[in-house]
């Protein structure tokens, strides 16, 4: 009874600890209990196991974590679209993305970045946490230079650096997986368990892919990575007004009335427009557009051209 009691106090001030120091005094006191002979082996371990998942619930997620997550999320993702199956466009789009992403404010994640085209003809992008980013055909066709898909994989990079897709996660799922980490003492992990965290895990997953395809992010996530675009874009040599005339061929016409992709899940191309030219007005030097990439762009793309 002792050891269970030193157990469940040791779980609850990892509780209330969590938020601010973390649980690492909590496994530093599990040792010192089974030292002294009150705790046993098994015990510290599984206090040690607990106290770790329970940092993955109320504290920063990992860039592993985050890694895992995201690729799952991109699995899910990749089970609505087909890939788009061309070895050049798709090396050409990564070559592309990974030079934007490496002038960003997150250059490097836990399992790098990688670019996709998906065989779909909205005008859509998507970027699961982690760095999994994804481009329509749809939208490559829509863009008339190399400036503006750009400045595209750079809005996208900006929701990886900013971790808008983590934000979405709703708090209350990680509120609930913590309940049932902490039956730890006393089940072990039983199947009921086991299938009430994995119930979850998917819950958390859909809160993201929800935000990515369905509803789209909060406006201050969408109006904070353009302007993470124009940063991206222009420290990485692109000009950052690709965005701007990329956001100009989604005003008007019959394909903005169609409720699919950034059509329904961005803010209106209207209200963007005037926010990123008030951002690209606060910069020193605005990088010009260059003949040799626009004719690259063409190069790398005219399959996919009508």
């Amino acid at each position: 009874m002792k050891a269970h009691r030193y157990w469940l106090i040791a779980a609850a001030v990892c509780v209330f600890g969590a938020g601010l120091t973390g649980c690492s005094v909590v496994q530093q006191g599990a040792k010192v209990l089974t030292d002294t002979g009150k705790l046993s082996e098994k015990n510290r371990d599984s206090i040690i196991k607990t106290s770790e998942a329970v940092r993955s619930t109320f504290s920063e997620i990992t860039e592993q974590e985050e890694y895992y997550i995201g690729r799952a999320v991109a699995a899910l993702i990749l089970s609505r679209y087909k890939v788009y199956d061309n070895g050049g466009m798709t090396n050409y789009v990564n070559v592309l993305g990974k030079a934007v992403s490496y002038s960003s404010d997150r250059p490097e994640t836990y399992g790098g970045y990688h670019f996709l085209i998906l065989d779909s003809d909205e005008v859509n992008a998507l970027a699961a946490p982690g760095g999994f980013v994804f481009v329509t055909k749809g939208l490559i066709k829509r863009c008339k230079d190399e400036e503006m898909l750009a400045s595209i994989l750079a809005h996208e990079i900006g929701h990886v650096s900013a971790k808008h897709g983590l934000a979405s996660i709703k708090k209350s799922r990680l509120v609930d997986a913590f309940k049932i980490l902490g039956k730890e003492a006393a089940t072990r992990y039983g199947s009921k368990e086991l299938a009430e965290l994995t119930g979850i895990f998917e819950n958390v997953l859909g809160d993201i892919v929800e935000s990515l395809v369905e509803k789209g992010y909060d406006r201050k996530y969408e109006y904070e990575a353009d302007k993470l675009a124009v940063k991206f874009a222009s420290r990485t040599g692109y000009d950052p007004n690709g965005l701007t005339r990329f956001l100009k061929t989604m005003t008007g016409g019959p394909s903005v009335g169609a409720g699919k992709g950034w059509f329904r899940t961005h803010p209106t191309a209207e209200d963007r427009i005037g926010k990123v030219d008030s951002t690209i007005r606060t910069m020193a030097k605005v990088p010009k557009t260059l003949t040799v990439r626009t004719e690259r762009f063409a190069q790398s793309v005219k399959g996919l051209k009508p």
